[in-house]
């Protein structure tokens, strides 16, 4: 395919994959209109001559500026384009040192400090911020003191408690977190829960949220901040409990009531004398700071735009003064409607006080990790991070994947990131600001999709997403700040490294301390099961994940049964199912979690049993059980590739948190498990 080579000059350059190879190893080459098309979108336009030198102008002076972050390993020699002279240190606690830069090709060099952490650099009347890493992250082996662990993984939403008006949320997780750490869990696992629009209710899914860095208020309960809280009202009590007896979360009416008792409470707040709590809540607004306050402003902005129209739904849309978040236009609505505000920064204070109370009872419980936070890979363009970070985020392309042996049209997921380069300039702030918000109130963090931290497939807005580009990202800088977070705060980090993986990338994430991923289903060598005491060493075990089958529902067929209904259905699926089923026990009995004939499609919860303990065998230093399986569903959360076809994000699960831990199957479930990671 010919290329002009200053395109080709350029999109190299700016880190664009022309030549890439898919899930199937076939060699493909990016098309010069996609290669004009996204590098327009990264404000770099490439229609024609002149624009191409521009843009490569503008380029290679931004790529020669000297950056307001370096990342580094301890004692190891930095090179900086500065002259060499003499410089100081200033570590977070103050400390300073000082020596002497020598001189070295391209400017100087100096060796980085010994111990990690965040330091000032000064140089030749310059400063930039040094991110010394360790040698690698906070491990499981490191939390769990090299001892086996086990955990539940969970879907927030769908846990039940008496009470709960129709979806789970902070109060039913500090319950379950607690219950669980009593029969032995080191960790909970929970779906992500980034801030939603509080605007528009309608939206489910927890991948595509309006901010990383605040939490998702509809799961916010405040009914023990004060004493002689309001009663709810004849109307609101009705829906409460309506929506409570639901077997699905009705996402609009759910958040709708839940809002309508958080702005009660917000008034009781305000009108009850000064106490604890409303110190609390002023060091929540002063740690929060401008982040906080951009976030509630969003928020307040967001309903008053919507209320002009649904064309103004995304920020892009609004007054051009709207848009920027330290416009004098948007400071006036702010100070207009600073109760609005008000409501909703105090919104998040409960958001926080609820997860942070979850962790501090799984903690308390014996749990040695606690909360495993989720971290989406990305978050909605309308929505408050790009509005408040516009340099750091792209815009006019949609992240996804390429067309692959599973979806041979390739995927679009309709939401946005970090440029690479606004992250570089602007000294990784965003990234930095999203790993502290993720790691506040957890003892570990899952990365979504962490081969984004290495490559992203990039696609036009109005364009398929077979006309995409991989888009490349400083690897090695983004694991150097997570092994340096996960440090600071003692927490894990775990990368879904799932799908097609690029040789040499797992390894490169267990020497910073990351753990990967071992899913059952995908744990195959040649036509059987692998041995799970052959897993990865550094991995956490699963039976399945959120976008697959439960193992009662694999076992029964019911994801097939789905594939009919929504005409989706492959070529001999249900004789490959048949097939599957006794290599599957067979590889329970050889672990020896199974024994007997191989069990009727009817019997999934049998399976249930033994899939507990056979991920309980794996050589993973953590098994994590999704809760579906410990309840033994037949029905898995969510179906990549639907909208509304399926209930994807709603199903609630049985037993209520009160009780779950008393159900005698989930009982003898769980210590199948436990038993099997005490096994030699």
């Amino acid at each position: 395919m010919s290329q002009d080579p200053a395109l080709r000059r350029l999109a190299r350059a700016v880190g664009l994959m022309i030549d890439w190879e898919d899930a199937n190893g076939r060699r493909h080459q990016t098309t010069p209109e996609t290669l004009r098309s996204v590098l327009g979108a990264l404000g770099l336009p490439a229609d024609g001559e002149g624009a191409l030198r521009d843009s490569a102008a503008r380029f290679r002076a931004a790529h020669r500026a000297l950056p307001p972050l370096r990342t580094a390993e301890p004692g190891i020699d930095i090179r900086l384009p500065l002259p060499p002279g003499r410089y100081s240190l200033t570590a977070e606690d103050g400390t300073q040192v000082e020596g002497m830069a020598e001189a070295a090709p391209g400017g100087a060099r100096l060796a980085a400090p010994a111990l990690p952490g965040y330091y000032t650099l000064e140089l030749s009347g310059q400063a930039l911020t040094l991110a010394v890493a360790p040698a690698h992250g906070h491990r499981i082996e490191d939390a769990c003191e090299g001892q086996a662990a086990w955990g539940l993984a969970v879907q927030l939403y769908s846990l039940k408690r008496s009470g709960d008006g129709g979806v789970g949320d902070y109060a039913a997780l500090c319950t379950f977190a607690a219950a669980a750490a009593a029969q032995g869990a080191d960790a909970v696992a929970i779906s992500p829960v980034h801030a939603q629009f509080s605007a528009d209710p309608s939206r489910s899914s927890p991948y595509a949220p309006s901010s990383r860095l605040w939490l998702d208020v509809r799961h916010a309960d405040g009914e023990d901040l004060l004493p002689g809280l309001p009663p709810f009202g004849a109307e609101l009590a009705a829906d409460w409990a309506r929506l409570e007896a639901l077997p699905m979360v009705e996402w609009p009416a759910v958040a709708a009531a839940r809002l309508a008792r958080l702005r009660q409470i917000h008034r009781a707040f305000r009108e009850a004398p000064p106490g604890e709590a409303h110190a609390a809540f002023a060091r929540f607004l002063a740690e929060g700071g401008t982040s906080l306050t951009r976030h509630a402003r969003f928020e307040a902005l967001h309903a008053a735009q919507l209320a002009a129209g649904p064309a103004r739904w995304h920020w892009r849309d609004w007054p051009a003064a709207l848009r920027d978040p330290e416009s004098p236009e948007v400071a006036a609505f702010a100070e207009a409607q600073a109760e609005e505000v008000a409501f909703h920064a105090f919104a998040q204070f409960l958001a926080d006080r609820g997860l942070s109370a979850a962790q501090r009872a799984a903690r308390e419980g014996g749990a040695r990790i606690g909360l495993i936070a989720d971290l989406a890979i990305g978050v909605d363009g309308g929505g408050a991070d790009a509005w408040a970070r516009q340099t750091e985020f792209l815009s006019g392309v949609e992240i996804g994947a390429p067309p692959d042996i599973f979806n041979a049209k390739g995927q679009s997921w309709g939401i946005t990131t970090y440029s690479p380069h606004g992250l570089t300039a602007n000294g990784f702030a965003a990234f930095r600001e999203m790993l502290g918000a993720a790691f506040r109130n957890a003892g570990g963090v899952r990365l979504d999709h962490v081969l984004g931290l290495r490559r992203l497939w990039l696609v036009p807005q109005g364009e398929g997403p077979a006309a995409g580009c991989y888009l490349r990202y400083p690897l090695e800088d983004m694991l150097r700040l997570v092994a340096l977070e996960s440090h600071r705060h003692k927490a894990i980090a775990i990368g879904e490294d799932l799908g097609t993986v690029p040789e040499g990338f797992r390894p490169k994430l267990q020497n910073a301390g990351l753990a990967g991923m071992r899913v059952m289903w995908f744990e195959q060598s040649g036509k059987s099961f692998k041995d799970p005491a052959r897993w990865t060493r550094e991995a956490v075990s699963m039976t399945s994940t959120h976008d697959l089958p439960t193992v009662a529902g694999w076992w029964e067929g019911r994801d097939l049964l789905w594939r009919e209904t929504l005409g989706t259905t492959l070529e001999g699926q249900a004789e490959t199912r048949a097939a599957e089923r006794p290599k599957l026990w067979e590889a329970f009995r050889k672990a020896g979690v199974a024994e007997g004939p191989v069990p009727g499609p009817e019997a999934g919860a049998r399976v249930a049993d033994a899939a507990a303990a056979y991920i309980g065998r794996a050589r993973c230093a953590l098994a994590l059980l999704p809760l579906e399986d410990a309840v033994a569903a037949v029905e898995q959360p969510n179906m990549p590739g639907t909208i509304d076809e399926h209930p994807n994000w709603r199903r609630r699960l049985h037993p209520p948190v009160e009780r779950l831990f008393h159900d005698p199957a989930i009982e003898q479930r769980l210590r199948g498990l436990a038993r099997a990671r005490r096994a030699p």
